[in-house]
C-alpha cells in the first residue's frame, strides 16, 4: 500500500509525526509532500527536525497570499504530483487550506481520500478553517474522526457509514513530547520563571483577532495589563498586522517571543498556570497537559476541553485577565482525544479499506 500525506502549516507537522513513525515501523510506503504553505523555518523546518519526521519528499513551494491564491496554486502544482505517484490513499490533515487542496486534487483524479481529525466543527462561517473541513468531509471517502463528538457530526450530516472513530493523533505526540521534556526547564524569556505567580504562555494568529486593529489592540491591552509575565509566542501573522496597525506587543506583561520548537512549547505550557490562545491546536494540548486555557473565540471545534472549566470561551474580551488568572480545575479531565495510539490506528484502518476496495 502506498498512502501519500500531503501537510502544509504547524498543526499538520505535529499530527504527521506520529502518522510517519506508524509507517515507518510498517512495510508500507510513505509519501510526505509539503505544500509550504508555512515556510518560516520556525513554523516548518525545525517541526521536522524536532518531531523526527522524515524530510519531505516533495516540496511544492507555495509560500504566502490569500486563500484565493494559495489554494489555487497548491490545486496547480499536486496534479502532477499525484499522477506520478498514483498513491492508494492520499492522507489529508485537518483544516488548512493544503488540507481542502489536497483533497480537491485527489478527488478530481479519482484517487481515495482520508481525511484526519475529520468531523470538526465550530458553527462559524467566518471561519475560513470551517469551510475547509466541511468541504473536505464530504469530499473524502474516508473520515478518521477524533473523538465520538466528531463520530456524531459527521453522522448528522449522512456520512456515518464513511466515518471511523481513531482517536485523536495530536494527543500521541504531545503525551510523547511531554514525557521527553517532563525534566527539561524552556529557554524562557529573561525574568520569567515558574515561581511565585508564574507565568501565562499566548498565541494570537486568527484573522477574526488580528485583522481588526480595535479588537488586536484591546486583546494585546489585556494581556499588557496582566499582573503576572505573559510569553507571548508571536505567530508571523500576529506580528505583520501588529505592525501594519502600529500595535507595540513588548509592553507592560508581554514578553513576545518567536514560535517555539514543539518540544519547548511543550515544556513552555506544562509549567505555566495557563494558557490564552485562538488555536485550536493549543487549547488542545492544554487540556491535555493540565493546564488550565482561555480561548479568544466566542466558539470551539474542541467542547471536550469545555468540561469542568479546563477551557473557557471569552469572545468578548470582557473578562479576560480574571479568567486567565483563575484557578486551575480539581476535576481531572477525563481523556475524550484516546489512548495515546490514534497513529496506528489510522494506518491499520487504511489498510483494511483498501483491501475492502
Amino acid at each position: 500500500m502506498k498512502v501519500l500525506s500531503v501537510v502544509g502549516a504547524r498543526p499538520q507537522f505535529v499530527k504527521l509525526a506520529p502518522v510517519a513513525a506508524a509507517f515507518r515501523a510498517s512495510h508500507h510506503d510513505h509519501v510526505i509532500v509539503h505544500t509550504g504553505q508555512h515556510y518560516d523555518t520556525r513554523m516548518s523546518d525545525v517541526f521536522f527536525a524536532d518531531l523526527q519526521i522524515p524530510a519531505p519528499d516533495v516540496h511544492l513551494g507555495v509560500g504566502s497570499g490569500s486563500h484565493g491564491v494559495q489554494t489555487g496554486a497548491m490545486l496547480g502544482a499536486l496534479d502532477g504530483v499525484l499522477a506520478e505517484h498514483r498513491p492508494d490513499w492520499v492522507l489529508v490533515y485537518g483544516d488548512t487550506n493544503s488540507t481542502l487542496a489536497g483533497a480537491l486534487s485527489a478527488v478530481k483524479m479519482h484517487l481515495p481520500v482520508a481525511h484526519l481529525e475529520a468531523g470538526l466543527r465550530s458553527r462559524n462561517r467566518r471561519m475560513p478553517e470551517e469551510h475547509n473541513r466541511v468541504l473536505t468531509d464530504h469530499a473524502a471517502d474516508l473520515l478518521l474522526a477524533p473523538t465520538q463528538v466528531a463520530v456524531d457530526h459527521l453522522a448528522a450530516e449522512g456520512l456515518g457509514h464513511r466515518t471511523v472513530l481513531v482517536g485523536d493523533v495530536m494527543t500521541d505526540v504531545c503525551f510523547r513530547v511531554r514525557d521527553a521534556v517532563r525534566d527539561t526547564k524552556p529557554d524562557l524569556p529573561e525574568g520569567v520563571t515558574a515561581e511565585g505567580d508564574g507565568y501565562l504562555v499566548s498565541t494570537i494568529h486568527r484573522a477574526e483577532n488580528t485583522d481588526d486593529p480595535d479588537r488586536l489592540r484591546a486583546i494585546v491591552d489585556a494581556l499588557a495589563g496582566l499582573p503576572c509575565p505573559v510569553v507571548l509566542l508571536a505567530h508571523p501573522r500576529l506580528v505583520s498586522r501588529a505592525a501594519e496597525h502600529d500595535i507595540e506587543l513588548r509592553r507592560g506583561a508581554i514578553a513576545a517571543l518567536h514560535p517555539l520548537p514543539y518540544p519547548e512549547m511543550v515544556s513552555a505550557v506544562l509549567r505555566s498556570r495557563g494558557v490564552v490562545t485562538d488555536s485550536g491546536g493549543l487549547q488542545k494540548e492544554a487540556f491535555l497537559l493540565g493546564v488550565p486555557c482561555t480561548t479568544l473565540r466566542g466558539e470551539t471545534e474542541w467542547p471536550e476541553t469545555l468540561v469542568d472549566g479546563w477551557n473557557v470561551l471569552a469572545g468578548d474580551l470582557t473578562a479576560v485577565g480574571d479568567l486567565a488568572l483563575r484557578p486551575r480545575p480539581q476535576a481531572p479531565g477525563g481523556a475524550p482525544y484516546g489512548d495515546g495510539r490514534a497513529a496506528q490506528r489510522v494506518v491499520a484502518t487504511l489498510v483494511e479499506r483498501q483491501a475492502a476496495n
